[in-house]
């Protein structure tokens, strides 16, 4: 009898534990999808093509940003391991090395995105006037590239210190300057797609800048050396070699996505645009807590309290499956409202409607997913989600072919390739880590 007060006392503090960083990690995390819900919807209104080039171009950018997410997910769990070990100082020039990585990496990337748009565009399958409009977005949101990785490095080595409440208030004030540059813009300045792609860029600069010297302070105070090291950039960008490859596979399923929906017609690639859009809000929702978990089990591990590390894995997978239970009744129970507010045409919010209603099914196990993702991250456990992540794309890619080959084309075609994706894919995903979180290989202590 005495025990259960016990355990009741433990898991009320993990609940504390895993809100406290969640709820900001939340806010941070949905800047982004928000940028793309923004853009959509002011983009939207300028006509089918406009969407269907958004939805391209979209799509190749953050594709470029997803594969260097290893800034942001490689950091957060070094230096929450040297932040456990007791070590602040060496946790925060982990941070300020990310920063360099990140700088060079995004100068790079800006340059060939800008001069490999055309290129991008017609290797996803667009023609004529949609390529068009894709092209000129990526090429006006592509000096945005150095801040919106600067801002993956920041975010990292925060998060790795416990402070997801800076990110969350940096991404707010972005979400409301982006929203407002793009509207002045698009239609006040009358730029077009081009306007929105611009808005885009500089509210990313702005962020990272912010960002950095809120990193390069907290340096400075702990004695951190703020010059640049190669063999601490080179350290970082080996530890994230792992995550980039199991990004990669992510990246190559979701291009692959894209690809089927821009075979399947121009109703189908604006549809899947919005319910990419609305799965990419709910997404980086569920992966607060996966954020949460990743820097408390890399606490935890550093610390070497292996029953605590295990204990946060419990805890969180309940509160993914349960946030993407009740994130799935609303997108589902609104999915009429959604589609209305992202397109005047008929076929492509009756698209939009059936394709929602088919994501909103798998959101459970969305959050399943994020949370061991967010656990075995943490954990350090980068080259078995690699390898993870080769063979769930291997066991997707059938599906979407099939989907491409066979489907008909508007909302039909849509819920299929949504069933593939959200369904197919993602329990591909379930079964590989879930298995791996069974086992004890994953939990290494130390720093």
């Amino acid at each position: 009898m005495n025990d259960i007060p016990k355990r009741g006392h433990r898991t009320s503090t993990v609940d504390r534990q895993i809100l406290t960083l969640a709820v900001p990690a939340l806010g941070a995390l949905v800047a982004e999808p928000l940028f793309v819900l923004v853009d959509s919807a002011v983009v939207g209104r300028l006509g089918t093509d406009e969407l269907a080039g958004l939805s391209l171009a979209s799509t190749v950018l953050l594709t470029i940003v997803g594969l260097c997410v290893f800034l942001a997910y490689a950091t957060t769990a070094a230096v929450a391991r040297r932040t456990g070990s007791g070590d602040r100082a060496g946790a925060l020039q982990l941070g300020v090395d990310g920063l360099w990585l990140a700088a060079g990496l995004g100068v790079l990337l800006a340059a060939a995105t800008w001069a490999m748009a055309p290129w991008a565009v017609e290797l996803l399958g667009a023609r004529g006037e949609v390529a068009t409009q894709a092209i000129t977005y990526l090429r006006w949101s592509a000096p945005g590239l150095p801040g919106m990785l600067l801002v993956l490095a920041a975010t990292g080595a925060l998060r790795g210190m416990l402070d997801t409440r800076t990110p969350l208030v940096v991404a707010a004030s972005g979400a409301v300057a982006n929203a407002a540059l793009n509207v002045t813009l698009v239609y006040g300045v009358g730029m077009g797609i081009a306007g929105s792609g611009f808005g885009t860029a500089l509210t990313q600069l702005a962020m990272g800048a912010t960002l950095v010297i809120v990193v390069v302070r907290g340096a400075r105070a702990a004695g951190a050396s703020l010059s640049p090291a190669l063999g601490g950039i080179l350290g970082n960008a080996r530890a994230g070699l792992p995550l980039f490859i199991r990004t990669l596979s992510l990246r190559v399923a979701i291009l692959l996505t894209v690809w089927v929906a821009t075979g399947l017609g121009t109703v189908t690639l604006a549809g899947h645009q919005v319910v990419n859009a609305v799965w990419g809000l709910v997404a980086f929702a569920l992966d607060a807590l996966a954020i949460a978990a990743q820097a408390l089990v890399g606490h935890a591990l550093g610390a070497g309290d292996v029953a605590q590390a295990r204990s946060l894995l419990r805890r969180t997978l309940q509160w993914g499956v349960g946030a993407g239970a009740v994130l799935g009744l609303l997108v589902g129970l609104g999915s009429g409202v959604l589609a209305l507010a992202f397109s005047e045409s008929g076929d492509v919010r009756h698209a939009v409607t059936v394709g929602l209603l088919v994501a909103a099914v798998t959101m459970p196990l969305a959050g399943w997913v994020f949370v061991l993702d967010g656990v075995l991250i943490g954990a350090g456990d980068g080259t078995f989600l690699a390898w993870a992540g080769l063979v769930t794309l291997a066991a997707y890619v059938p599906f979407a072919l099939a989907v491409r080959a066979w489907a008909p084309p508007g909302a039909a075609g849509l819920a299929w390739l949504w069933a593939a994706f959200a369904g197919v894919f993602m329990m591909a995903r379930a079964v590989t880590t879930g298995l791996r979180a069974r086992g004890d290989r994953w939990a290494v202590s130390g720093a």
